[in-house]
């Protein structure tokens, strides 16, 4: 029974996804939108009754779905895995997927293809959920693939428009990087123990049977897979260019499914990355540099779904932080409020550009608070979060992985600080700039300014309240989520509330104060706007242009490898061409001037067959 139910949680997306694509055109578009969402929920109220069983057993589920590799010693089977780790993120893949789904229903209803929308957003947590629930390295590989897939399909999604389609193939290349060398990572695993078996492989490492230096490789290399998929430094520029997609569909990238598996996947093979310290050092060291220079791109963006993304890039660089100092508990809780916080501030921002008809540059925005008040007020909730204000989930989260930081490396921490001042003010910049002081937009747009519908505002509601509690799962003292996942992670020291995390923690709260209280000194009483594009000169513009990192892939890696590309298509390939057409030339050329030997002449047929004859006995005699 367990088995056939954790088979539904599983299918349940991918038959919304079969229902809409082959059916959808057919019914109304409510229809479709209602089916696909209605799938996805009863994944998120099987994902809460897996999840009520297991925090009274303390038992976890797994089960065999079918035999799949055997060759020589290495057999695999597809398993299915539900324990503390994976339903917990099965609770926020699943519930605000429902959210986000539901949402989707009126932001897309006007979309002819709003069939195949939901088709591939159904694809997409089905993807999410086999990444999950997989028992082994193979199986999350399938949904790690299919994720990818289905970004591409889904940034894409509005296809007409070239630059959205460049967008969909940057991430689907860019992500194809990343996996190679999360595939190199797993070969070099199950070359090792000779199975990808998670519990196999923590037994095997457990009894010392490994090669280090191996395993450190294998390590290495499954990073680079996870600094694909969650969009680290180098492989972080495809994440901002995800925006050319529909807002659910950046809402559910940045906040419930894709980004958040690189930090599964290391989470998960925690018992790997433990033995391998050099590589935790470089993770560290990554995450750091990445919430830094992701927090500064965002200081001067214009574009409000640019801003939340370059924040996402931020906040999973100090979540890849925690995890380079073996916090992982601290990750996943920083993982579960930053899915709250951020998918409320992306469907908001949806909101906004709904109201505004597209309208996506926040120098023609301003004033919408009185037109907007569910938007403003469950946004301003989500900023409050994400800038890390007493008492909001992200204070709690961040703080953590803040005190963390100061006790392994104090350099890294004030890095992480710095990014979480920036973080604090470029929030309430776009806040500032969107909903206060006067609306800079179009007299037709400021005459057509409203509230979202309810199937709008409605999830935004919900994800501000959970912005406003999800903190609770992790309280210092009580530290639920840190002891829930100790049969995965093992235990790990609670911060005890002493004199010096209460320093740490106002340290947190006045730099969170200072970047709001710059942000308003700035956009409120000095009433700036940002320039135009033309107009931003000096460092600002190179910061605006995101230090050119694009631009030197372009130089370093896209051209080359057009030019290469020209040169086999216009130069290698026409000689080629001529040789082999010159050998076709040539039989054509003989076979022309054979066939006039055979004009029907018997006397010339005999002439020709006596000096045949002729030619063969001479030939017999010099051979004697």
């Amino acid at each position: 029974m367990e088995k056939n139910l954790a088979l539904v949680l599983l299918l349940s997306p991918f038959v919304g996804f079969l229902f809409n694509i082959f059916f959808g055109k057919k019914v109304s578009r409510t229809v479709s939108g209602a089916i696909g969402t209605l799938t996805v929920v009863l994944s998120f109220l099987l994902s809460i009754c897996f999840f009520s069983q297991l925090n009274q057993s303390g038992k976890p589920f797994e089960f065999s779905v079918f035999d799949w590799i055997q060759v020589s010693n290495f057999k695999l089977d597809f398993g299915i895995l539900l324990d503390q780790l994976s339903l917990l993120w099965l609770l926020f893949v699943t519930g605000i997927g429902s959210l986000i789904h539901l949402y989707s229903i009126s932001y897309m209803h006007d979309d002819e293809n709003m069939h195949k929308f939901f088709a591939y957003l159904n694809l997409f947590v089905f993807f999410m959920i086999t990444l999950v629930v997989g028992s082994n390295l193979l199986v999350m590989f399938i949904g790690w693939e299919g994720v990818g897939l289905c970004s591409y399909l889904l940034i894409g999604f509005w296809y007409k428009n070239q630059d959205y389609n460049d967008a969909a193939k940057k991430a689907f290349i860019m992500n194809r990087v990343g996996d190679l060398g999360f595939l190199i990572g797993m070969f070099i695993i199950g070359a090792l123990f000779s199975t990808l078996n998670y519990a196999e492989i923590k037994t095997a490492l457990a009894a010392g049977n490994a090669d280090t230096a191996l395993l450190g490789v294998a390590a290495l290399c499954l990073f680079i897979g996870a600094t694909g998929k969650s969009a680290q430094l180098p492989l972080y520029t495809w994440l901002p260019d995800a925006m050319a997609g529909p807002t659910p569909v950046s809402a559910l990238i940045h906040a419930a499914t894709m980004v958040t598996a690189g930090i599964f996947m290391v989470t998960r093979m925690n018992f790997v990355f433990d033995l391998t310290p050099d590589v935790q050092n470089i993770i560290a060291i990554v995450g750091a540099l990445t919430a830094l220079v992701a927090a500064s791109i965002g200081l001067l963006q214009n574009d409000i779904k640019k801003v939340l993304a370059y924040s996402t890039v931020s906040q999973l660089g100090l979540m890849f932080l925690a995890l380079g100092f073996g916090a992982y508990n601290v990750a996943v809780f920083h993982v579960i409020t930053h899915a709250f916080f951020k998918a409320c501030l992306f469907l908001g921002s949806g909101s906004v550009i709904h109201g505004l008809h597209g309208e996506q540059d926040m120098r023609n925005m301003g004033g919408l608070r009185k037109a907007m008040p569910i938007t403003f007020w469950t946004m301003m909730i989500s900023t409050l979060a994400i800038a890390g204000i007493f008492p909001f989930a992200g204070f709690w989260s961040k703080d953590e992985i803040l005190m963390v930081a100061f006790e392994h490396n104090k350099v890294l921490y004030v890095i992480a600080s710095i990014a979480s001042i920036m973080t604090a003010f470029y929030m309430f910049r776009l806040m500032y700039l969107t909903f206060f002081r006067e609306f800079r937009g179009t007299e037709e747009q400021k005459h057509h300014l409203h509230e979202s519908p309810s199937l709008i505002t409605i999830p935004l509601i919900i994800l501000a309240v959970l912005a406003v509690i999800g903190g609770a799962i992790n309280l210092p003292g009580s530290m639920w989520l840190t002891h829930f996942l100790e049969p995965i992670l093992g235990k790990h020291e609670a911060h005890a509330l002493g004199t010096h995390e209460f320093m740490l923690m106002g340290v947190a709260l006045v730099g969170a104060l200072v970047g709001i209280l710059w942000a308003n000194a700035k956009y409120i009483k000095q009433a700036f706007v940002p320039k135009s594009d033309a107009e931003i000169t000096g460092f600002n513009k190179t910061i605006y242009d995101k230090y050119y990192v694009d631009e030197f892939y372009t130089f370093l890696i896209v051209k080359p490898i057009n030019g290469l590309s020209n040169f086999f298509r216009t130069t290698l390939e026409p000689a080629l061409g001529k040789v082999v057409f010159s050998f076709g030339s040539l039989a054509n050329g003989l076979g022309t001037q054979g066939k006039k030997i055979q004009n029907g002449n018997i006397g010339l047929y005999l002439f020709v067959f006596v000096i045949g004859v002729c030619a063969i006995i001479t030939y017999l005699f010099i051979a004697q």
